[in-house]
């Protein structure tokens, strides 16, 4: 039985160390706080050792976890060193992030090949996956725009990023609270809920479906820049202006998801519910929605995404002195762009939650269906 399997990222990795090595030291000579020689030894070690355990036939519990913790934990002592040094990184330092990086790939590649027999491992993999895809992002953003050096007006890291936020807490709630917990929410509520009501509608009579699918194709091509103004004269600076414009981007692709569900019931079904002399409502409510379920909940899905956009941008437009919105396009007027990114991380979080909670529910709902019951692992 072979001992060693081969890994491409290894070697890449390997390749990468024995190429920064003519290219030390990490930093610039003037650098205000340099890497001393062991910390350089540390990162080496770190990188080169879990690379070569990558080509040793472990388990694959041992085998992500070494290079979990070899990647990671070189990313920590180099982006330590560059901390108070910003602008003076070397191209060695680039290199090994590099190499860091090449090591979390192979880490996550057999954590994907991973298969686990509970439920809340298998749950823990979808989790961690893209959980180490997203901290790589933030570590390779934070090694260019510290290394390099990129002024905090064009690109500001991560790092100062998390310190605005932490820093920003009580006027961050209260943009959450203006602009997610009304103006989102209530416009996501009456848009998806008169979306599917009107589907059902235009179910039951054909004259609504051939009239209302055409025009809600016009709508939902029309600029929100040009409906939010229009919103804010109807209803007021207030949230109910924003509401509207979510309103109006949610009520479309409800309807016109809702309405190509429920035809998704094949033939057969329909025949044999007619058999059981069934009505058209009994029909409905115990074949056609059922079936219809997996493109409501896509509906959702896309809907809880759209509305974070409406909300926001509509707040561009007027609003009262708090909002993601307003505090984006107040802020960038002042050239505070760490705060701006602080709204937009805000934002992205709590858009991703929404997601996730949809998300959650429609496996408790449909967890009968073929196409949630084949994605589970």
């Amino acid at each position: 039985m072979r001992s060693f399997q081969f890994s491409w990222q290894g070697v890449l990795a390997i390749l990468l160390c024995l190429l920064a090595i003519p290219a030390l030291p990490l930093l610039a000579a003037d650098a205000t706080a340099p890497v001393s020689s062991g910390t350089n030894f540390v990162i080496f070690i770190l990188i080169a050792a879990a690379a070569a355990l990558s080509f040793m036939r472990l388990s694959d519990e041992l085998s992500a976890a070494t290079l979990f913790f070899g990647a990671h934990a070189a990313a920590w002592l180099l982006l330590a060193g560059i901390s108070g040094n910003e602008g003076k990184a070397q191209a060695s330092f680039f290199i090994l992030i590099a190499a860091a990086w090449l090591l979390a790939w192979r880490c996550v590649t057999v954590l994907s090949s991973m298969r686990s027999h509970s439920t809340a491992g298998s749950y823990s993999l979808r989790l961690l996956i893209p959980a180490i895809f997203g901290i790589w992002i933030l570590i390779i953003w934070e090694a260019v725009t510290r290394g390099a050096g990129v002024s905090l007006v064009l690109l500001p890291p991560p790092s100062a990023i998390g310190t605005r936020i932490a820093n920003s807490l009580p006027t961050l709630w209260i943009d959450v609270r203006q602009t997610i917990f009304t103006a989102v929410l209530i416009g996501y509520i009456i848009g998806c809920a008169s979306g599917f009501i009107v589907a059902i509608l235009a179910d039951r009579f054909a004259f609504l479906r051939r009239g209302l699918l055409p025009i809600g194709n016009l709508v939902s091509a029309l600029p929100i820049i040009g409906v939010a103004p229009i919103m804010v004269m109807w209803f007021g600076f207030d949230w109910q202006s924003k509401a509207a414009v979510v309103v109006i981007m949610t009520f479309f692709p409800m309807l016109v998801n809702t309405v190509t569900g429920l035809a998704a019931a094949g033939n057969m079904e329909r025949d044999l519910m007619r058999t059981y002399a069934s009505s058209y409502w009994q029909t409905l409510f115990k074949l056609r929605l059922p079936a219809a379920a997996p493109f409501i909940f896509n509906a959702l899905k896309i809907n809880s995404t759209l509305a974070m956009i409406g909300a926001i941008v509509a707040e561009f437009f007027g609003t009262p002195m708090s909002g993601m919105g307003f505090r984006i396009s107040t802020e960038n007027g002042r050239l505070n762009l760490d705060m701006v990114w602080a709204e937009i991380a805000v934002a992205a979080v709590a858009g991703s939650v929404f997601y996730g909670i949809v998300a959650i529910i429609e496996r408790m709902v449909t967890f009968w269906h073929p196409s949630i019951r084949g994605g589970q692992t």
